[in-house]
C-alpha cells in the first residue's frame, strides 16, 4: 500500500439540506448552503491554492494563496472566506491572479530557509508545494537580505516534535488547531506585523500548557512544526489504517511506514470515533512496541523462585497443555480457569474464552473489565436491557446539557473530551458530579454551571436527589414515561420520600441541598441533557445501584433515544467493551446471554462438539479467594497485570503463590510475571489482525502493520494450547473468528471483516435490521421492550474513615499514562508524569507538617506504600488523591476488599487512610530504588 494522503477541502463541510448551484471554472457543482468556494471547488475537481486554508478548521483567510475572480464581484475575493450563492460563476486561473498568487509566495519564500533537499519535510511541505503550483522560478526580493527570522531559534524541548521557528509563515493554522480542534488554547500569535510569531504561552513547548495532542503537527503546512521521528528516519512511503490500543475511544490512525519501520501514527479523517484528531498517547506513544523489554520468546519455569528458561513455543504449549490437564486430574475440572483482557482484539479474547469453556471444560472465565465496569452491563441491562452506552460520540455536538459524572475525560479520553469542550463553548451547559475539581470544571472558555463535590461513596444519594427533585417538582417527561416505560408508580413512591431529598441527604453527599436542585432542573429542562461517566461511578460499593439510578433519571426526564443524550459510559481501556460483548464473565456467554439459558448453550455445544455447563463459574475474587483455599490451583492470563491492577495487593499476590500453574501472556515481564511459571510473548497493536469495539459499540479494524514480532498471533497459541489439551480448535485467519462470532451472536450477526473494510466501522448491534449498525440505542423503543424503573436504595460504603485511617483516598488517572503504565512508562511520556503522586489538601497537610514534594507514607488497614505530596485544593479537605501507572508506587497496597453487591467490581474509589511524612530511614532506603523511565 503506498502512503495514503486524504483529501483537503480547504474548509469544513456544511450540514443543511438547502443546496446552491454554482460554476467554477466552467464545471457545474452543487453544494449544501454556506459552503466556501474554495471547498465547492475542490468538489468539482478544482484545487485552489491554499497555505492558511485546511478542512479541519475554520477559514482565516490571511495566506492570500486562494484569491478567485468572480462574475459582478469587485477585486479578487480570498475563496476561502467567501460563501458559495445561487448562479455565482467563478474563475480560479486567470493571468491577474497568477500575477498575485506568485508575488505572494516571493514574499513567503524571501523569509524562509531554502533547504528543501535536505528539510525533513521535503515532499511533504505545503509551502513547496504551492511554490510550484503558482510557478514560481525566480524571488525578486533578495532571500535571506535585510531583515528576516531565518536565524529564528528552534524549540527541540518536547520529546515528540520540534518546532523551529525560522520556517514558520505564521499561518496560525497550529493557533486554530490548539484552539478548534483540541481546545486547549497553549499557543497565539505573540506580536504584531513582521514581529509575529507562534508562541506557547512565552515558554518552551515542554513547559507550557501544551498537550501533545499532536493537532498543530498535523496542521503545519511546512516543516516549523515535524515530528523527530521523520527528522531522524525519513518521509513515510506507505500507510495502514488500524486503531489505537489505548483508551475506550479507539482512534482510527493512518500508521506510516518506512519500509517495515514505523515512522508516525497520523489520526485518519475518516476515523468515526476521532475524525482526524488524537492525543498525546495515540499519536506518539507507540515506541513501547519495540521496546528492548519486549520478550520475544516463550519462558518456562518449575518454581517462580526459579530462572526463566527460554523454551520453543512447541515447549511451552506443551508444557501449559500438560500441566493444566495433570492439576484437572488430581483436583477436579473445575480447578483451572483463565482471565481474558481488554487490552486484546475481539476476536483474541473470543479464542480464550471458548478454550476455557470448550478446552478446559468450565466457566471459570473472568476479565479486567468486570473489574473496572461490570455495573454498567449489569445496571443497564436491568433497565433498558443491553449492557452497553446508547449514544454515539457524535451525539454530544447537540447536547444542551453535560453531566459528567466520576469520569475526568480531558485526562482519560481526551479526543471525546475535545468533541465535548467545542461543544460547551458553543452553549452547553455543563454539570460535573466529582470530589475533585478537574479540569474540565474550569477551563479556557469553559466553565461549569455546577460542580458538586460530593463525599466519595455518595453517588447513588445525590442521584436519588436529583430524582427526588424531577418527581416531587413536576419535571417529569409524562408521554415518554407512559409510552416506553414501566414499574414507574414504584420507583416514584420511593423516590419521593422526604428521606431522598436533597436536603435530607445534604449531610451525607455534603453538597448544599440548593445546589442539587439547580442542577437536577437544569438537566431536567434539557432539553437534551446527556450523562457521561466513568469509573468515579461504577467502582464503588453501590457502582450498580448508582448505573441504574442514573438510567431512571435519563427515563423520567424523557432523555433517551435519540441524539444529544443518553447513558454513556467512558470505558477506561481499548477495548472494554468488546471484551465484555465476546463473552469473559463467568456467568454469561458472549452477547451477554445467561449460561442457563439452554437455547443460547446448545447453539454453542453444537458449534464446538462439547457440552457448556449450565452454571457460572468463578469470578476474580473467587479464584483467588479459592486458590488460597486450595481448590483452584492454575491460571491462564492474556495481557492484564492482576497483581498491580487489582485491589488488595496482598490478597491477590497471596492467590498467585498458592497456585500451581500460573501462565501469563503479555508483551512484558510485569508485576503477575513475577509469581509465573509460564509466560507466552504477545504481540502489540501493531502486530494484532482483528477488531477493537470502543465505548460507543464502534467495531474498528486493527490491521497489522508489521508480523508478529514473536512468530506468532496470540489467538494461534491460545488455539493451539486447547489441541494440546485434546480440544480441537483450529482458524486459518482471524477473519474466520469473527465470522464465527457474527454466526452465534446476534448483536454482530451482520459484522464481517468484508464489511469492516468496506465501510470503515460500524456500531452494534449490526443485523438484518440494521445493516450498517445502530449509532443511537433505544430509538423507537428499548431493547427489553420497555425501559424499567429501578429502586435505588442508597446504603453507605462499610469502608469508613476512623480515628486511626481519617482520610479517604480516591484513585484516578492522568493524560500521559495508561493503566498500569507497562506501555506509557516505556516510552517518552515519562517527561510528564515520572511517578505517581499523591494530592492532599493543604488543610490537611499543614495539620501534618507535611510540605511539596516531601515523601509520605500512604497507610490503609491492608497494607501501606509511600510517594511524594503535592499540595493542592483540587481535593476537598478530608480526601486524598493519586494516580497508579506505576507499579514502585504500588497504589492498590492500600486498596480494599469490598466491592459491588452486584458484580464484585472493586471498590477502588473509597480508601480510609492516614497520610503522614516518612521516617527518614524508610526514606533514604526508598532513594535506592530506582522508578522506571524510558528505555529502562
Amino acid at each position: 500500500m503506498s502512503l495514503l494522503k486524504e483529501p483537503d477541502y480547504g474548509t469544513p463541510a456544511r450540514k443543511g439540506d438547502a443546496t446552491v448551484d454554482v460554476a467554477i471554472d466552467g464545471l457545474s457543482v452543487t453544494v449544501p448552503e454556506g459552503t466556501s468556494v474554495m471547498r465547492a471547488a475542490a468538489l468539482a475537481g478544482v484545487d485552489v491554492p491554499k497555505l492558511c486554508a485546511t478542512d479541519s478548521l475554520e477559514a482565516f483567510g490571511s495566506c492570500r494563496l486562494c484569491l478567485v475572480e468572480i462574475d459582478g464581484v469587485k477585486g479578487t475575493p480570498a475563496s476561502c472566506t467567501t460563501p458559495v450563492r445561487p448562479g455565482m460563476t467563478v474563475r480560479t486561473q486567470t493571468p491577474k491572479l497568477e500575477k498575485l498568487r506568485r508575488g505572494v509566495m516571493e514574499l513567503y519564500i524571501s523569509d524562509h530557509p531554502l533547504d528543501c533537499l535536505t528539510c525533513a519535510a521535503n515532499g511533504d511541505c505545503e509551502l513547496q508545494d504551492m511554490s510550484g503550483v503558482v510557478g514560481l522560478r525566480e524571488v525578486r526580493y533578495g532571500v535571506g537580505e535585510g531583515e528576516n527570522h531565518l536565524d529564528a531559534p528552534k524549540d527541540v524541548s518536547n520529546p515528540y516534535f520540534d518546532f523551529d521557528a525560522s520556517k514558520c509563515i505564521v499561518c496560525s493554522r497550529c493557533v486554530r488547531a490548539c484552539d478548534e480542534v483540541q481546545g486547549t488554547f497553549a499557543l497565539t500569535i505573540e506580536g504584531r506585523g513582521f514581529d509575529s510569531k507562534v508562541s506557547a504561552g512565552g515558554l518552551d513547548f515542554l513547559n507550557s500548557d501544551c498537550v501533545s495532542c499532536g493537532a498543530c503537527v498535523q496542521a503545519c503546512p511546512t516543516a516549523t512544526l515535524e515530528e523527530k521521528t521523520v527528522v531522524d528516519l525519513g518521509m513515510p512511503t506507505r500507510s495502514v489504517i488500524t486503531t489505537c490500543a489505548y483508551c475506550g475511544v479507539g482512534c482510527s490512525f493512518k500508521a506510516e511506514l518506512k519500509g517495515d519501520e514505523l515512522v508516525r501514527m497520523v489520526p485518519y479523517k475518516d476515523g468515526g470515533a476521532n475524525e482526524g484528531h488524537s492525543c498525546v498517547k495515540g499519536r506518539f506513544a507507540f515506541g513501547y512496541a519495540t521496546h528492548p523489554d519486549r520478550q520475544m520468546s516463550p519462558l518456562v519455569r518449575e518454581r517462580i523462585t526459579d530462572e526463566w528458561r527460554p523454551v520453543s513455543w512447541e515447549e511451552a504449549i506443551q508444557t501449559v497443555a500438560t500441566r493444566m490437564r495433570d492439576i484437572q486430574s488430581r483436583h477436579g475440572v473445575g480447578s483451572i480457569g483463565g482471565i481474558t483482557s481488554s487490552r486484546c482484539t475481539n476476536e483474541e479474547v473470543y479464542v480464550v474464552q471458548k478454550m476455557v469453556r470448550a478446552a478446559f471444560g468450565n466457566n471459570n472465565v473472568d476479565t479486567c473489565a468486570r473489574v473496572c465496569h461490570s455495573p454498567t452491563g449489569y445496571g443497564l441491562k436491568q433497565t433498558f436491557g443491553t449492557s452497553a452506552g446508547t449514544q454515539d460520540f457524535k451525539s454530544v455536538e447537540e447536547a444542551d446539557v453535560i453531566m459528567v459524572i466520576g469520569a475526568n475525560p480531558t485526562d482519560a479520553h481526551p479526543v471525546f473530551a475535545s468533541r465535548m469542550k467545542q461543544r460547551l463553548r458553543k452553549g452547553a451547559k455543563l454539570i460535573v458530579l466529582d470530589p475533585r475539581r478537574i479540569d474540565l470544571v474550569r477551563s479556557p472558555h469553559i466553565e461549569a454551571e455546577y460542580h458538586l463535590k460530593l463525599a466519595p461513596g455518595t453517588n447513588v444519594a445525590i442521584i436519588n436527589a436529583f430524582a427526588h427533585v424531577v418527581i416531587t417538582e413536576g419535571l417529569v417527561d409524562e408521554d415518554f414515561v407512559a409510552e416506553r416505560c414501566e414499574d414507574f408508580d414504584e420507583w416514584a413512591s420511593f423516590i419521593a420520600q422526604p428521606e431522598n431529598s436533597p436536603e435530607s441527604l445534604e449531610e451525607i453527599t455534603g453538597v448544599p441541598a440548593a445546589e442539587v436542585r439547580a442542577a437536577a432542573r437544569m438537566y431536567a429542562a434539557g432539553p437534551n441533557s446527556a450523562i457521561y461517566y466513568g469509573l468515579g461511578v461504577t467502582e464503588h460499593s453501590q457502582g450498580s445501584t448508582m448505573v441504574m439510578g442514573m438510567a431512571n433519571l435519563a427515563m423520567a426526564t424523557g432523555n433517551i433515544g435519540r441524539n444529544g443524550v443518553g447513558i454513556n459510559p467512558l470505558r477506561g481501556q481499548n477495548n472494554v467493551q468488546g471484551s465484555c460483548d465476546m463473552g469473559s464473565f463467568p456467568h454469561e456467554l458472549p452477547g451477554y446471554r445467561h449460561v442457563s439459558d439452554e437455547s443460547v448453550r446448545d447453539i454453542y455445544s453444537q458449534l464446538w462438539g462439547t457440552p457448556i455447563l449450565p452454571e457460572p463459574g468463578l469470578r476474580i475474587p473467587n479464584m483467588f479467594d479459592a486458590a488460597i483455599d486450595g481448590t483452584f490451583r492454575a491460571l491462564f492470563v492474556q495481557g492484564e497485570d492482576i497483581a498491580q491492577s487489582d485491589p488488595n495487593t496482598k490478597h491477590v499476590f497471596a492467590a498467585l503463590e498458592s497456585l500451581e500453574l500460573c501462565v501469563v501472556q503479555d508483551l512484558f515481564l510485569n508485576e503477575t510475571s513475577k509469581f509465573a511459571h509460564v509466560f507466552l510473548p504477545g504481540t502489540s497493536f501493531l502486530e494484532k489482525d482483528g477488531t477493537f469495539t470502543n465505548a460507543e459499540r464502534r467495531i474498528n479494524r486493527v490491521r497489522p502493520v508489521m508480523k508478529p514480532k514473536t512468530g506468532k498471533h496470540e489467538w494461534e497459541i491460545v488455539a493451539e494450547i486447547a489441541q494440546a489439551m485434546g480440544y480441537p480448535m483450529h482458524y486459518d485467519s482471524t477473519s474466520q473468528i469473527m465470522d464465527e462470532i457474527a454466526l452465534t451472536t446476534p448483536t454482530f450477526a451482520g459484522v464481517s471483516f468484508d464489511l469492516l473494510d468496506r465501510v470503515g466501522s460500524v456500531q452494534w448491534p449490526c443485523n438484518d435490521n440494521a445493516p450498517l449498525g445502530t449509532p443511537i440505542m433505544h430509538e423507537g423503543g428499548f431493547v427489553r421492550g420497555k425501559g424499567r424503573f429501578m429502586p435505588t436504595n442508597y446504603v453507605p460504603t462499610k469502608e469508613r474513615s476512623t480515628r486511626k485511617y481519617p482520610l479517604i483516598l480516591t484513585t484516578g488517572r492522568i493524560l500521559s499514562q495508561y493503566n498500569v503504565g507497562a506501555q506509557t512508562r516505556r516510552t517518552a511520556n515519562v517527561a510528564w508524569h515520572p511517578e505517581d503522586t499523591l494530592e492532599i489538601h493543604p488543610h490537611d497537610a499543614e495539620v501534618r507538617g507535611i510540605n511539596d514534594g516531601d515523601r509520605v507514607s500512604l497507610a490503609s488497614r491492608v497494607g501501606q506504600t509511600s510517594l511524594h505530596a503535592r499540595i493542592s485544593d483540587r481535593m476537598p479537605v478530608g480526601v486524598v488523591y493519586t494516580t497508579f501507572h506505576h507499579p514502585v508506587t504500588g497504589a492498590n497496597v492500600v486498596t480494599t476488599e469490598h466491592s459491588d453487591w452486584a458484580t464484585n467490581c472493586p471498590e477502588y474509589k473509597v480508601t480510609a487512610v492516614q497520610v503522614g511524612l516518612q521516617s527518614p530511614r524508610l526514606q533514604a532506603e526508598e532513594e535506592q530504588v530506582a522508578v522506571p523511565v524510558a528505555g529502562s
